[in-house]
């Protein structure tokens, strides 16, 4: 994306409430073309209810949304001639075969015959969903019928992909099946907004991280920046023997807990600066280090001090 470019998200001031339940409280939201943005939050923090008025599904009660650079109240139709968008349960009919389910989608969008096979055909490659094609969904596996539902979305050849919650309850090897989908989409130049309470995924996939609590966005950044925000990173140091462990510790002003363990833990976030400043000040007093590990907060750790709740949040019904 060049510097010019509009980006291909645009929210500002974003109000929702239901009754007296507010859920977006004056959120701020940008998203470049050509990205993947995670947005994390707890349940009912209000992740879904942005995506449905991204995707023209409810209306904002205040606030600027562009999606695509139409505007989301005043161009419905431009927006959702942009997007596709993948929910937590996929929309795949069970009673038609794996390309019967595109041609469906490839008639619902107006292409011809032609071209609606074409589109068909090349999902199915991409995909890797060739030899399930001629099969009904109800063989399938749940990352199969996700990457069926991801194909249905796209055979429009939208700009701007929703994905909501796109892994929930799928097994480990299915959502790295999935997490190969979406990387393959961002290098075609589509831009996606994926809601996730799975932080590996988040910090697997991508470019920027929103933390959304209280209908507000809390922090936002790379994965790296997120997680610079938490203290608690440390180095752990191993020693050969006693007096190298003592002569450690003064030197760098770090009490031994453990000295039976033979390691001393010392804060360090873990950079390249930070490091070569540590080793150079046991350089100074002659000490050498048998083995070294460093610990840096993940992003559990950031989810939890922004939020206050750990990611297995019970949850709550949406509103």
């Amino acid at each position: 994306m060049s510097m010019s470019s509009p980006p291909a998200i645009s929210i500002t001031g974003l109000q929702k409430a239901f009754g007296d339940h507010v859920v977006l409280d004056g959120l701020d939201l940008t998203v470049a073309e050509g990205t993947v943005f995670a947005l994390l939050g707890p349940n009912g923090s209000g992740k879904t209810t942005t995506v449905d008025i991204l995707s023209t599904l409810i209306s904002a009660d205040a606030g600027t949304v562009r999606v695509g650079g139409a505007d989301v109240s005043r161009e419905p139709d431009a927006v959702r001639a942009a997007i596709a968008v993948t929910g937590q349960f996929t929309a795949v009919d069970n009673l038609l075969t794996g390309v019967e389910n595109l041609r469906l989608m490839a008639d619902l969008h107006h292409l011809g015959r032609r071209e609606g096979q074409r589109r068909a055909a090349d999902l199915l490659e991409r995909f890797d969903l060739v030899e399930a094609a001629t099969t009904t969904p109800a063989t399938y596996s749940g990352g199969m019928r996700r990457k069926l539902d991801l194909a249905m979305g796209l055979m429009g050849d939208p700009q701007i992909v929703f994905l909501d919650e796109p892994t929930t309850g799928l097994d480990p090897r299915s959502r790295r099946a999935v997490w190969d989908v979406v990387r393959g989409l961002v290098a075609d130049g589509v831009t996606v907004l994926l809601t996730t309470q799975y932080l590996e995924e988040a910090d697997q996939l991508a470019d920027r991280i929103g933390v959304l609590n209280g209908g507000r966005l809390v922090a936002e950044g790379t994965a790296e920046e997120l997680k610079r925000l938490v203290p608690g990173g440390h180095v752990r140091l191993q020693f050969d023997g006693a007096d190298a462990l003592d002569r450690a510790a003064r030197a760098l002003g770090v009490e031994t807990t453990d000295p039976a363990a033979l390691d001393l833990e010392v804060p360090n976030d873990g950079s390249v600066q930070a490091l070569k400043a540590l080793f150079a000040r046991l350089d100074e007093a002659a000490v050498e280090v048998s083995g070294l590990t460093v610990h840096t907060p993940d992003l559990d750790d950031v989810f939890l001090a922004l939020t206050g709740r750990p990611t297995t949040d019970e949850k709550v019904p949406a509103p």
